[in-house]
């Protein structure tokens, strides 16, 4: 029982959807500014909370990208449920960009995949956590304790290194793919967008494929609010519709995602922690935009609630 919110578009007529899964220590609130620019280009959109995150209880054993995955499939399962929804895309920040690459790995009925600031594996994760803390770890140290650390992780929910690595899980992804990354992104490196983006090609190249493999880089960009830039908003509008067709051409998908205020949450901290308030406090839509807030029914199944 995942709490989310469905936010249809064009007054509630069958057209494609997007369901966005948001990055570590988030919530569905901070997908919002997406979903506005995407609903401004008429696709329907979902956000909900990852197991451990938002309005989620406390998870006892780790949560990891493998774990975002399925929770991706869960809203990817009741998106295509929706009688609005005629074909769904995954769109996905950070971890929660890799959670959609394992979804779209394992789900054909993924018309469309967008992966922004995706680490490309999970020990490649860890070991930019110690640099990140500042752990005096040398490289012929830091690399066999991430990798013994991301084991030792992992281990509780069963999953192997491989079961929860984009890079490994994006070579099995039939649709077409839009990867993006900040230049200056300083949590996860530069680099592993091209480690994305050379396991997806090879993959193309090997099995003759021809859906489209798109890379966008952000050269002002950081690891948050990739959003705010109007190349971003264009691209992602653009290539969603030509991925799965839309009320408006792609050109007009795009100015309209273009022109769309899709603002920042009223918080600038960078980092692993993207949420500082407590924990269980999600902000609302009304604080996003200054809007009068609504009333939103509390738990239920995903998609329960509908704004």
């Amino acid at each position: 029982s995942l709490p989310a919110w469905f936010i249809p578009a064009n007054g509630g007529r069958p057209g494609p959807g997007v369901v966005l899964v948001h990055g570590w220590e988030s919530a569905r609130d901070r997908a919002l500014p997406y979903a506005q620019f995407l609903h401004a280009a008429g696709f329907h959109c979902l956000v909900f909370d990852v197991r451990g995150h938002g309005d989620n209880r406390a998870e006892m054993l780790p949560v990891s990208a493998g774990e975002f995955g399925a929770d991706a499939l869960a809203a990817l399962d009741t998106m295509l449920g929706r009688p609005e929804v005629t074909v769904a895309a995954l769109m996905g920040h950070s971890i929660g960009g890799a959670g959609a690459i394992i979804a779209a790995a394992a789900d054909p009925r993924v018309a469309a995949l967008v992966a922004t600031a995706t680490p490309s594996d999970p020990d490649r994760l860890t070991r930019q956590t110690f640099r990140l803390a500042r752990l005096p770890f040398p490289s012929p140290v830091a690399w066999p304790l991430a990798w013994l650390t991301t084991r030792v992780f992992l281990r509780p929910r069963g999953h192997s290194i491989g079961a929860v690595s984009a890079r490994d899980s994006i070579a099995r992804i039939a649709a077409p793919i839009l990867l993006v990354h900040g230049r200056e992104d300083q949590v996860v490196p530069f680099g592993d967008l091209a480690r994305l983006a050379t396991a997806a090609g090879r993959a193309r190249r090997r099995t003759g494929s021809s859906a489209a493999l798109e890379i966008l880089v952000v050269d002002d960009g950081r690891h948050s609010w990739l959003h705010e830039d109007e190349g971003y908003r264009r691209t992602v509008a653009r290539f969603l519709t030509e991925a799965m067709g839309g009320p408006y051409s792609p050109r007009e998908a795009a100015a309209k995602a273009g022109s769309a205020d899709a603002r920042r949450l009223p918080e600038t901290q960078e980092g692993f922690a993207a949420l500082t308030d407590p924990p269980g406090r999600l902000r609302t839509i009304a604080e996003l935009t200054g809007a009068t807030p609504l009333s939103v029914p509390e738990g239920g199944l995903i998609g329960a609630g509908d704004q």
